[in-house]
């Protein structure tokens, strides 16, 4: 079954829509959760929750990119979890390690909501990934959006993980110089 069959069930409100989406998407969802979570309990159930913000959002929403759309809900799920359970202490975690390493180039949310609106950041990061060559860009998401640790991503691009931290960190001062430039920071 192919994504449009999929986001059909869901217009037609059909139950089978999430167990096809569950059927060909649970791997991939799974996976990014418990890149941030590392807790199989928080997973499933940050999963489980993925599929009932899908049924909830399509309609009214039809996605263009299932996949994508599933990942995001996925990702912004298992933060906003780990942030949950981690507000009283920083652990020493990869999720921790993403978001430390981010604050360097990019202000906080709170003052990114303030001062600008999140469509025209989004669009200008947009801008900037293209902009980088496959390889780089492909570290950066693996890294940053799908919380992979520096080791795991070394082994799949068969770099060591000193040569992926480098990458990762010009990357990081290209994104701030770039942030710069368009004047968000």
């Amino acid at each position: 079954m192919d994504d449009a069959q999929i986001i059909d069930l869901y217009f037609a409100r059909s139950q089978n829509a999430v167990r096809e989406t569950e059927k060909i998407y649970g791997a991939y969802c799974f996976s990014i959760a418990d890149n941030i979570l590392h807790n199989r309990q928080d997973v499933e159930e940050c999963v489980s929750d993925t599929w009932l913000r899908a049924w909830n959002s399509i309609p009214p929403q039809k996605p263009s990119r299932l996949k994508l759309f599933l990942g995001k809900i996925t990702r912004n799920l298992a933060f906003d979890r780990y942030r949950q359970k981690n507000a009283d202490k920083r652990g020493n975690g990869e999720c921790s390690a993403v978001l430390d390493e981010l604050a360097e180039c990019v202000a906080s949310s709170d003052d990114v909501e303030k001062s600008f609106d999140a469509k025209i950041l989004r669009q200008s990061l947009n801008r900037f990934l293209k902009s980088l060559p496959q390889r780089e860009r492909q570290i950066f998401l693996k890294r940053y959006f799908y919380a992979e640790s520096v080791k795991s991503i070394a082994g799949e691009f068969q770099i060591t993980a000193n040569h992926c931290t480098v990458i990762l960190k010009r990357v990081r001062k290209k994104l701030q110089a770039y942030l710069e430039q368009e004047g968000f920071l």
